[in-house]
């Protein structure tokens, strides 16, 4: 990171700035064309890993099956600053970017596990039911961090 005094690397605020967030934004590689996509998500704290869903089909599925190395991004806390002048303007921010590898999830007891961390992230719930036909359309994805950092201004 080139701004070294923006760098965040205590596990607890890169948490909470997970936790405030409303989305993760998740960039696919296929030989040299990125795709990036904005989804939902939920984080579980503790083991690295960051859990999505989604169609069981379409252009990410295709992308993850090729190459399932992802960059990810969140960003939250967002604060304009005005000047007199445009570069007088700044914005205050907090964000996370991070790679790992993101996996179709196949374990029926995962999924539910999965699908229980996203919810959980957007309501204070924990446990919750599905229809076992929505469960059938719903892919989920699970990212496995293998490198994250934080920024804040």
């Amino acid at each position: 990171m080139r701004r070294k005094e923006r760098e965040i690397t205590d596990l607890q605020e890169l948490k909470a700035i997970i936790n405030n967030c409303d989305v993760c934004r998740v960039a696919f590689a296929d030989d040299n064309v990125p795709y990036i996509v904005t989804m939902n998500f939920g984080y579980s704290v503790g083991d690295g890993k960051i859990y999505f869903h989604c169609a069981r089909e379409g252009r990410k599925i295709e992308m993850i099956r090729k190459n399932n190395y992802v960059c990810f991004e969140m960003d939250t806390n967002h604060i304009l600053h005005e000047g007199i002048r445009a570069c007088d303007f700044g914005m205050s921010y907090s964000s996370i970017i991070g790679y790992g590898q993101i996996t179709i999830v196949k374990d029926p007891d995962e999924r539910i596990s999965g699908l229980n961390q996203i919810m959980s992230h957007y309501t204070s719930k924990k446990e919750f039911s599905y229809k076992q036909d929505a469960l059938e359309k719903t892919m989920v994805l699970r990212l496995d961090i293998k490198e994250m950092t934080g920024k804040k201004k």
